[in-house]
């Protein structure tokens, strides 16, 4: 009986208990593998984001000065150019053909046209206003969408329209990716997106979120 008592008395050495410690163990990686992918994934986005803005200015700023890619050498906006004559004055489809022409060269358009690019490349390149920057982006693809028309097979002259996709052309990706940045808030990562949304207009208005 008191050799039975003496094995339970307590002789101030004790094993670890390898089950507690797999017991903790194993929920703490689990936040830690969810926190490192959840930081991958915002990541992935502010690239697509900064990528996405890039492709806004570049347009604006061959536009503007003609660096001679998609606008000639001298050429420009700032040569004297428009911006949208040389695009909507050709559109030969669509239901909006002879609105378009009426439009092209105009200067409310070329004006509304360049700061549309300038301002959807600059909120998505510092990632602030990605709802407003979505929206306006959004309008501006569906429009040339429905310039392009890819549905049509023929142009209105009878010539093949050489569309490669009725309806998912790169307008409808472009606008599904600028709706996508805005929902998952894509400037809080590589840009100002928290610094903006703590600013109080933004945070009583979350449109401008």
């Amino acid at each position: 009986m008191a050799v039975h008592q003496s094995t339970h008395r307590s002789s101030g050495f004790h094993l670890p208990s390898f089950r507690s410690t797999r017991a903790v163990s194993a929920p703490e990686t689990a936040v830690s593998v969810e926190a490192g992918t959840l930081t991958a994934r915002a990541y992935v986005f502010a690239s697509a984001r900064v990528l996405m803005g890039f492709v806004f200015l570049w347009a604006f700023l061959d536009k503007t000065f003609g660096f001679g890619y998609a606008t000639a050498s001298g050429k420009g906006w700032v040569d004297g150019g428009s911006p949208t004559e040389g695009f909507l004055g050709h559109v030969a489809v669509g239901p909006m053909e002879s609105t378009f022409h009426a439009w092209a060269g105009a200067a409310w358009t070329d004006w509304l046209f360049m700061l549309g690019l300038l301002g959807i490349g600059l909120a998505l390149t510092a990632g602030v206003a990605l709802r407003l920057a979505a929206l306006a982006g959004t309008v501006m693809m569906a429009l040339m969408w429905v310039a392009e028309w890819p549905p049509a097979k023929h142009l209105s002259d009878g010539s093949a329209s050489m569309s490669t996709n009725p309806f998912a052309d790169y307008h409808v990706v472009y606008a599904v990716v600028l709706i996508a940045l805005a929902a998952v808030s894509a400037g809080d990562a590589l840009g100002l997106g928290r610094w903006w949304a703590r600013l109080p207009i933004v945070r009583d208005h979350a449109w401008l979120r």
